[in-house]
């Protein structure tokens, strides 16, 4: 695995139609990313999604966060996703993806247009409702993927495609597989 290669901003923008081209009604499931510690990542072929935990063995439930009162996890922010043609994009290397620090990478048009919050998915035998809260790019983010990379996925464009993802909770608990197919069951 690259530890650093930065994508420059004239081919990130040159990828952007194929970004477009991602599939509305449902796509395909294709990483699965669990964080058992900070700084740590695992890629599973299988996973459990868990009302109560998001991802079984994820940390988001131990971690916590600054956006709530008490510091404890955000229950908006069960899940991170990223759409996986953007993060094709930005790391080039499939290897280089769970550096995202996203659980789950899906080939779906994540735009508000297509999933608003309050859009619920079927993956497996799971259903996660996709919430309100932005997913942004960070310091981290530029980090390990460049200041370009940054500045593209908080463009207007890709703020409008939410290239660095959106967040969602689980809402039925159940089995995901990488290869599985995502399904939109609502619209908000």
């Amino acid at each position: 695995m690259t530890d650093t290669l930065y994508v420059d901003m004239s081919t990130l923008e040159a990828g952007l139609a194929v970004i477009r081209q991602s599939p509305q009604a449902s796509g395909v499931l294709e990483m699965i990313v669990r964080r058992p510690a900070v700084g740590q990542r695992e890629v599973l072929l299988e996973g459990q999604l868990d009302v109560q935990s998001g991802l079984v063995g994820d940390n988001w439930l131990t971690r916590g966060s600054s956006r709530t009162d008490d510091g404890s996890a955000h229950p908006e922010m069960q899940l991170n996703i990223m759409n996986a043609r953007s993060i094709a994009l930005i790391a080039q290397e499939r290897e280089r993806w769970q550096l995202a620090g996203d659980q789950l990478f899906i080939d779906m048009d994540l735009s508000d247009a297509n999933l608003p919050p309050g859009t619920r998915l079927a993956i497996g035998s799971a259903i996660i409702e996709i919430t309100p809260v932005p997913h942004n790019g960070c310091k981290k983010f530029s980090a390990r993927f460049g200041v370009d990379a940054v500045k593209f996925v908080n463009s207007p464009a890709g703020k409008q495609l939410h290239l660095r993802g959106i967040n969602a909770k689980v809402v039925q608990s159940g089995s995901i597989r990488a290869g599985d197919t995502v399904r939109k069951i609502t619209d908000a």
